[in-house]
């Protein structure tokens, strides 16, 4: 594949040819491009939904263009997340909600859009050049673990084990003060110790699994336990023999480089292999600065891209992309990796019980199915581990992933 701006070697060339431009040269593939992809910059661009088909579509080219809307202008709208530049009212975490999204205000959120317009994009390109021969890919699976609280009872230090007890005393949550007695006094393994069992099923089904691990102080929003903890990173290393394992950097990373590069190193030191995947924790996430960060720490694969109050497809997308700075007009080493459903989104967003969870979580499957694409889940190591509020989600994994 080539691309020119003269016109006598477009005319030349004798194979398949796509003309991209306010106006087409002849009978020609022709696609009418919108202003944006040759603005310098970040602008309130007027949206409009139109249908192609049955599906969405923005940036309409009108009846000259072969194909209703200029497909190229609208992906990487969605994909860059544009309408994330611009401003937009944050939410307690500073985070920007799914319900400002394009997708979700127009009903496509939970709908991998851009692969669904390529699929239908490849379909015409076939009747107009029937001799092209195009790329197949296969559907993939991968499954994050996020590790933000490894333990539910266990090496939570004096002052927090005592504190514990006299709270769920207080609280009348007896079954709670049991367990953690239990648990506390080697009677019974810790509910959030599911990793044997992680490592056991991505064994057996061959399913990619990532463990991202927090290491952190403690604070409001950080609850993990000590990362000079011994069991702690006994545990890590143990894991990353088995799985692959990246950084979950903690709440005030957000805005704060030099801490989060001081996690990155701890992390590495642990493992003793350089690091290069993360995923935001809380997905506190600030277009472009967040992805910058990682990329000044060599970070060269996030999973952040996704929403914790909803589920759907962040950037329109099941494909795993490059990040593109708008800022800079430049698309960068980052990868990035589009999940599709978490269980905290399911379980204490929407409120979702077990099996509607379940249908949900297919449902999405079958969607990235369809366009053979990735399909990413974010599970817990807690919600595995069937305990409280997480009753029956042992099953639910362990479904999606057989």
């Amino acid at each position: 594949m080539s691309f020119t701006t003269k016109i006598e070697e477009f005319v030349a060339h004798n194979g398949p040819k796509i003309t991209y431009s306010k106006a087409s040269l002849g009978s020609e593939f022709f696609i009418r491009s919108h202003d944006l992809l040759f603005e310098q910059g970040v602008n309130d661009v007027e949206i409009i939904i139109r249908k192609w088909n049955d599906e969405p579509c923005f940036f309409a080219a009108g009846d000259k263009s072969t194909i209703p809307f200029d497909i190229f202008a609208a992906s990487f709208y969605l994909l860059s997340r544009y309408e994330e530049y611009l401003p937009f009212v944050k939410d307690a975490h500073e985070r920007f909600s799914p319900k400002q999204s394009l997708a979700f205000k127009n009903g496509f959120l939970e709908k991998p859009m851009i692969d669904i317009w390529a699929f239908k994009f490849l379909e015409i390109l076939k009747e107009k050049f029937p001799d092209y021969n195009y790329q197949q890919r296969e559907f993939k699976f991968i499954s994050i673990i996020n590790v933000s609280n490894v333990f539910a009872f266990k090496h939570k230090g004096v002052m927090r084990t005592m504190g514990g007890f006299i709270n769920d005393f207080f609280m009348l949550r007896w079954m709670n003060f049991w367990c953690r007695f239990l648990v506390v006094f080697n009677f019974k393994r810790d509910p959030y110790d599911t990793f044997k069992h992680l490592i056991k099923l991505q064994k057996e089904t061959g399913i990619d699994t990532l463990f991202f691990f927090l290491i952190s102080n403690y604070t409001t929003y950080d609850t993990n336990i000590s990362t000079t903890s011994s069991t702690y990173m006994s545990l890590i290393k143990s894991v990353g023999d088995y799985a692959k394992v990246g950084l979950l950097p903690s709440y005030f990373t957000f805005n704060n480089p030099t801490k989060l590069k001081k996690e990155k190193s701890k992390l590495e030191s642990i493992t003793n292999v350089p690091l290069y995947r993360s995923r935001q924790h809380y997905l506190r996430l600030n277009f472009p600065d967040t992805y910058e960060s990682l990329l000044d720490l060599d970070i060269l694969e996030d999973y952040s891209m996704g929403y914790n109050t909803a589920v759907g497809f962040r950037a329109s997308s099941c494909t795993p992309f490059y990040f593109y700075n708008i800022d800079l007009e430049i698309q960068t080493p980052l990868k990035l990796f589009p999940f599709a459903v978490s269980d905290r989104a399911l379980n204490t967003i929407l409120k979702y019980t077990v099996d509607e969870s379940l249908v949900k979580i297919t449902d999405l499957k079958n969607e990235v199915k369809k366009v053979n694409g990735t399909f990413i889940t974010v599970f817990h190591n807690e919600s595995v581990g069937n305990y409280g509020a997480w009753k029956g989600w042992k099953t639910v994994y362990k479904n999606i992933i057989k």
